[in-house]
């Protein structure tokens, strides 16, 4: 199949993680052919050299498919981790005593085991929970030293070398940035990354520093995983240029009950600033080695599409497993599915907020009705910085979004918003002539046909962020083609 020709049939966008399972050219235009537009690469793992890798290939199918794809650099965060064990290994046993401290020259045993972190102990308080293997092993508090702490264990089982830490509802004095991510992260700008995810964030203040190394150069994508930053939901987002739900830290760290209830606020949290908004972690989960996701699996990729999600993320699933080209095609299909439903429109529409009164709302809220009146083929939005497109998305049309753009780096990032089909076209002088160029691109890209009406919004004069202000209903008539 050429890439030119593929239309997704759905609003809701798919990330894919690439890893050991997608490296070649042909992995890659696989899982972009049968429905990912957008990929991650995931710092966490991996060396500089497997990242640029992908990064080459990716940007060689974009150019193929002539498709603005976008790329989310992952950073790993402060992930705290115990030390090492005797054996490499030792087994607990719920109501036994067991000690954490700060050596590390003696490996652990049934009685005590390092945990390399002065922060941690900085923090703890007693009566505090510590989990440990994603919340398999759990100790309680008893009493504390500035270098050591007397635990209770509370769930026990077998604890091995650098298992991860968790410490629910405890805020570490840690930024979210390490110098390993610091390093990481000007070089994932360095070789064209379009969003920078930022992990293990749990207050305002941890995306100041972010913001200042980014410089403008990409996005800044706010990774929910810690209850502290649930509980500080609205301000993060609103210093945040998109949000990730980000289940697996936050389900160890939140009891079960909650995270649905947490994924649900935090996407309507998003639509009402309208940001955009992925929801994250063990989507199709058991595809990492079957050909075939779990009906719960299913479901609960049917319930992030219903809630009004931008995007849907596959980790492991095609970083991983044994059939990434398969679980993007069963992820692409439960969307198509979910979106066709009649009660999905009811549910978008249930949840759709009242504009905020600027002009630029207005606009945009008046080009979706217009849209949905005269059954327009498009809503094509002119952006530079991408505020316009995603206001237009963040309305949630029955009509795409063709949003068109002079900065390829604008396009690329507004790939993960919503019904939105980025275009990356040569800036306009005029409305006149932006408007004859919106026709003749949602034509030949198939978004309309000889006949159809388009909405068109634009900011006057061009080049001014925010500055929405015109609207235009257009006839494709075949003289801009």
């Amino acid at each position: 199949m050429s890439l030119m020709h593929i239309r997704r049939r759905r609003n809701v966008k798919i990330v894919a993680t690439l890893g050991p399972s997608t490296t070649s050219y042909e992995e890659i235009r696989a899982i972009f052919e049968v429905g990912a537009d957008v990929f991650r690469l995931n710092f966490s793992h991996g060396e500089h050299a497997d990242h640029v890798a992908r990064m080459q290939i990716i940007r060689e199918i974009e150019k193929e498919a002539q498709r603005p794809i976008g790329v989310m650099a992952d950073m790993q965060g402060p992930k705290l981790r115990m030390g090492r064990f005797k054996g490499g290994k030792a087994a607990l046993k719920a109501g036994q005593s067991f000690r954490l401290d700060l050596d590390e020259d003696n490996e652990g045993d049934e009685t005590r085991a390092p945990l390399p972190h002065k922060e941690i102990f900085q923090a703890l308080e007693p009566g505090a929970e510590v989990l440990m293997d994603d919340g398999r092993i759990r100790m309680e508090v008893v009493s504390l030293k500035s270098n050591s702490a007397e635990m209770m264990v509370t769930a026990g089982g077998v604890l091995s070398d650098r298992k991860g830490v968790n410490l629910p509802g405890v805020l570490l004095p840690v930024s979210p940035l390490t110098k390993k991510d610091r390093i990481d992260l000007e070089y994932a700008i360095s070789i064209g990354a379009d969003w920078i995810a930022l992990s293990f964030v749990q207050r305002p203040d941890d995306l100041a520093e972010a913001r200042a190394l980014i410089r403008g150069r990409a996005g800044l994508l706010t990774k929910f995983e810690k209850p502290a930053a649930i509980q500080k939901m609205d301000k993060l987002i609103e210093l945040s240029d998109a949000v990730m739900v980000a289940r697996g830290d936050l389900g160890v760290e939140t009891p079960p009950e909650d995270v649905p209830l947490a994924q649900k606020q935090l996407i309507r949290a998003c639509r009402l600033q309208g940001k955009p908004v992925i929801v994250a972690t063990q989507m199709l989960e058991s595809m990492v080695t079957a050909p075939a996701p779990t009906r719960a699996e299913a479901s609960d990729v049917a319930t992030a599409v219903f809630d009004g999600a931008d995007a849907v993320m596959l980790s492991a699933e095609t970083a991983a497993g044994q059939y990434s080209v398969e679980a993007v095609s069963m992820m692409d299909r439960i969307a198509v599915r979910t979106e066709s439903d009649p009660g999905y429109r009811d549910a978008l529409n249930a949840t759709r907020h009242d504009p905020d009164p600027t002009a630029a709302d207005a606009i945009s809220r008046a080009a979706r009705q217009v849209a949905e009146t005269i059954s327009a083929a498009a809503i094509v939005t002119y952006t530079t910085s991408g505020s316009t497109t995603l206001r237009a998305s963040r309305e949630r049309a029955e009509a795409p979004v063709l949003g068109l753009t002079s900065k390829v780096e604008t396009a690329r990032q507004l790939a993960l918003a919503w019904g939105v089909r980025p275009e990356h076209t040569a800036d306009v002088a005029d409305f006149s002539e932006m408007v004859r160029k919106a026709c003749a691109i949602a034509y030949d890209r198939d978004l309309a046909k000889l006949g159809d009406r388009i909405v068109v919004t634009a900011g006057v004069p061009f080049g001014t962020p925010g500055s929405t202000n015109v609207l235009r209903i257009a006839w494709i008539t075949g003289d801009e083609v």
